[in-house]
């Protein structure tokens, strides 16, 4: 019984740890605009930014604007973190698909997304597909080179152990090189997550009319620092989710790793 509460104890405390740096950020910031030192002007208190979140959330503000955000990430991983897999399996699997795809792919990950707004404006017209591409192009790069890598990490024997028991080509790609990289697949999941989320603040400047973006848009154009200091935590909340949603992914699928624990 010992032994099962100071464990309980031990986890409350972890996850206790994890929120000191938001409770002290939160705590500065109700300091500051208590005393007056951060004008509402400037920035507006939290409890300022909480009765906002109440009231766009009554009038279903809130619940759309999120919504559409997340719809726009949502497509965008999906499309560009599939293609990052299928491209990171071809070009480590296979060294003509190295050949053809690494070179390449290596020059354009070091362009900045940013960059690439006006040109997919120009390409796609201020649509949903410019912003959808954006996020895409950003989520594709950290699964393409998580996979490439974990492939090429496979131990050899692996390798050799399958073909013993017969696998063919598809049968080794699937059962021992993606098995093998999946600790570093669900890595370029986590990081992919996160660089969709960054790439829909970007994406959601251009010229929009829903989602957190254009609130912030507005917000910025009537100088609502309330509504400013919501879109920010809301950003960050999307961020900090999506992590803990990979991490606890890498978990349940590493489980069956020797030194990884399910819990």
């Amino acid at each position: 019984m010992r032994t099962i509460l100071y464990h309980v104890l031990g986890r409350v405390c972890a996850a206790s740890a994890s929120w000191l740096v938001p409770a002290a950020i939160l705590g500065v910031w109700s300091a500051g605009s208590a005393s007056g030192l951060i004008p509402a002007g400037v920035l507006a208190s939290p409890w300022q930014t909480a009765e906002t979140a109440w009231t766009l959330s009554v009038d279903g503000t809130l619940p759309w604007t999120i919504a559409d955000s997340l719809r726009r990430a949502t497509l965008g991983f999906l499309i560009g973190g599939g293609l990052g897999v299928a491209a990171g399996v071809v070009s480590g699997t296979w060294r003509v698909g190295e050949d053809i795809l690494d070179g390449t792919l290596q020059m354009l990950r070091t362009i900045p997304f940013v960059a690439l707004a006006p040109l997919f404006i120009v390409w796609f017209g201020i649509t949903e597909v410019s912003k959808v591409a954006l996020v895409a192009f950003a989520s594709f790069f950290p699964l393409y080179l998580n996979t490439h890598s974990g492939i090429r990490d496979v131990d050899g024997r692996l390798i050799e152990v399958g073909r013993v028991t017969g696998l063919q080509q598809w049968g080794l790609v699937r059962e021992v090189l993606v098995l093998g990289a999946l600790p570093s697949i669900l890595v370029g999941l986590r990081y992919s997550l996160v660089m969709s989320i960054i790439a829909l603040v970007v994406a959601e400047q251009i010229n929009l009319t829903t989602g957190i973006g254009a609130l912030l848009g507005d917000a910025r154009r009537f100088v609502q620092t309330d509504v400013m200091a919501l879109c920010i935590a809301i950003y960050a909340i999307l961020g900090w989710t999506v992590n803990r949603l990979a991490e606890q992914l890498a978990r349940w699928q590493l489980a069956w790793l020797n030194g990884v624990r399910a819990s």
